[in-house]
């Protein structure tokens, strides 16, 4: 393949390689650090060769704006990372912070995704387990379905032509036919037909679409309505959950679109859960950002600009809508099914959310990854920066028990981190989230889709981010020392005062985390020590047994009554 940046090549973008006496402005540090900046392709490492200060490695992806501020003798690039850091770089010369400044400019902005480093990275370690293929849907689908014949496997969009944002293979019923399945699509936004998200333990099932096309017309297909009720067959009644309002959904029939019509679905009642668009939420996002950084402010101030960000209500709106859903699917045992307009950003946020209240096996490192893999790389991956924006992992720590998640807190930070380091969509916003390592962890999450991965041979190329995670050195650091397996459905508190910013991850670069990670090693040790003490207690108690049975067999104590002695 070919472009245009890689004809000339990274050398001729990169003016200037290397440069000393650069001073070294970052968070948690003492002072400003003097050393030598070094540009490659894909990084920029700046090193003091001091033992006592570590190496910076920040790729060119996870920088998501460059502040440049002139000097009389040089500048400062100021650059605000898309893991909430903000970075600053005083470059002596002129002509270097220039030259510099539009290197970074260029290298970080590179829209080819096959230039991206991901396509350049080799493991330099064993892969032991290949991630492409740890979440085949062939092999998760008796989990999904819980071994029920009433769903199948379909290769209806093997070629990405009914549904271009869906992944190859969907669950659907198993009474519905592909003709039929195509004809929903068409009927669909997008293309985006009802499939199956889970399934509870009850019988109830979650689906997942976008908007039906019915404009003002009053349009109907036959097809859709019967691949609605052939999910119904058992609970005999289900929900739709638009998370739109009633008067957005009205207005979308004016222009194409719409919602289901009581006429046509009878035994469906629709539920309106309007939650604010994608921009919105960014919009939100940034003001927390902008907040967060701000260490000079006083505390009215600080408290003033963080509620203004209404972050935490954007989140308690998500965590109480898929708490309904949740209800109608455990408590009701009624089948939902979840839309906005595209169904996409929203519609994908409620469903792994809802899917995470009531899955226990989604609770487990292993589970989570799943869901990630299916929730927002198969199905769309352009609605990974919802992720970002708010992951899933985010509301659980806001609003859920910690001790009923195999994973810290590290592991919700390294999720959401990944996607916009390598995601081909950029994210047009002062602070994003984004991988901070020195290796690209992201690849799994560079395309919009499944079908950009194929075109792209993504598979081939690349290493997927689950052969990193899955190995035992890296999922150890993962593991939650408290965790107590609760298979009990999970009802967080959505009320105001219930809900606190994650300080683990917007404020990481403010505050001094180390703390709190010695906190949980602490808190690891000691409860290995405990299995140790339990495992040694359980040896004791069977040598004591035998040492009983021993007695009585030589008359030295009664049967039965082994404090006795003869």
């Amino acid at each position: 393949f070919s472009s245009p940046l890689q004809i000339m090549e990274f050398a001729d973008v990169i003016r200037i390689p290397k440069l000393d006496s650069v001073l070294l402005h970052r968070p948690l540090s003492s002072g400003p650090i003097d050393g030598t900046l070094c540009i490659t392709g894909h990084h920029l490492i700046f090193s003091s060769r001091k033992e006592t200060e570590e190496e910076l490695w920040l790729l060119h992806r996870c920088v998501d704006a460059v502040e440049k501020r002139p000097g009389p003798n040089g500048g400062t690039l100021v650059l605000r990372c898309k893991d909430l850091r903000v970075i600053s770089l005083e470059i002596p010369g002129l002509e270097e912070f220039g030259s510099i400044g539009n290197t970074i400019d260029i290298l970080s902005n590179i829209e080819d995704t096959r230039l991206h480093y991901p396509f350049f990275y080799r493991a330099m370690h064993a892969i032991l387990e290949d991630g492409w293929m740890a979440f085949l849907l062939d092999s998760e689908f008796p989990k999904l379905t819980r071994h029920s014949d009433d769903w199948r496997i379909s290769a209806v969009n093997r070629d990405f032509q009914v549904c271009p944002s869906y992944s190859s293979m969907v669950v659907v019923p198993r009474a519905i036919e592909d003709e039929a399945l195509i004809a929903s699509a068409a009927f669909r936004q997008g293309g985006r037909f009802p499939v199956l998200s889970y399934r509870h333990s009850n019988g109830a099932c979650l689906l997942r679409c976008s908007q039906p096309l019915v404009g003002p017309s009053g349009r109907r297909c036959k097809e859709d309505e019967r691949l609605l009720n052939a999910v119904i067959t058992q609970t005999l009644r289900g929900y739709v959950v638009d998370t739109r309002s009633q008067a957005s959904a009205q207005a979308a029939r004016g222009k194409g679109g719409g919602y289901e019509m009581e006429t046509y679905y009878p035994q469906w009642k629709r539920i309106h859960k309007p939650l604010d668009r994608i921009s919105s939420l960014l919009d939100s996002l940034v003001k927390l950002m902008d907040a967060c950084n701000d260490t000079g402010s006083s505390m009215d101030k600080w408290l003033s600009r963080f509620e203004s960000s209404v972050w935490l209500s954007q989140i308690r709106e998500v965590l109480n809508t898929a708490c309904v859903v949740a209800q109608c699917l455990d408590q009701e045992g009624a089948s939902v099914v979840v839309h906005g307009t595209e169904g996409l950003d929203t519609t994908l946020q409620v469903t792994s959310l809802t899917q995470l209240l009531l899955d226990p096996d989604c609770r487990t490192i292993r589970g989570h990854l799943w869901s990630v893999n299916g929730f927002w790389v198969d199905i769309h991956s352009e609605c990974v920066i919802l992720i970002a924006a708010m992951p899933p992992q985010h509301c659980v720590h806001e609003g859920m028990l910690p001790s009923s998640f195999s994973s810290l807190i590290v592991f919700g930070r390294f999720i959401p981190n990944i996607p916009a380091a390598s995601n081909s969509m950029r994210i047009s916003f002062s602070s994003s989230l984004s991988m901070p390592m020195p290796h690209p962890l992201a690849r799994t999450f560079m395309c919009n889709n499944e079908a950009e991965l194929v075109e792209l041979r993504v598979k081939e190329r690349t290493m997927s981010i689950w052969s990193h995670v899955n190995r035992p050195q890296v999922l150890e650091g993962f593991l939650n020392p408290l965790y107590d397996p609760n298979c009990a459905v999970l009802w967080p508190s959505v009320a105001p005062m219930s809900l606190t910013l994650w300080q683990g991850l917007y404020l990481r670069w403010v505050v001094d985390m180390s703390p709190e990670m010695e906190k949980w090693k602490g808190i690891g040790k000691l409860k290995e020590r405990q299995m140790e003490l339990r495992s040694l207690a359980n040896r004791l108690r069977s040598q004591l047994t035998e040492l009983e049975r021993e007695a009585v067999d030589l008359d030295l104590i009664s049967p039965g009554n082994p404090s006795t002695l003869p």
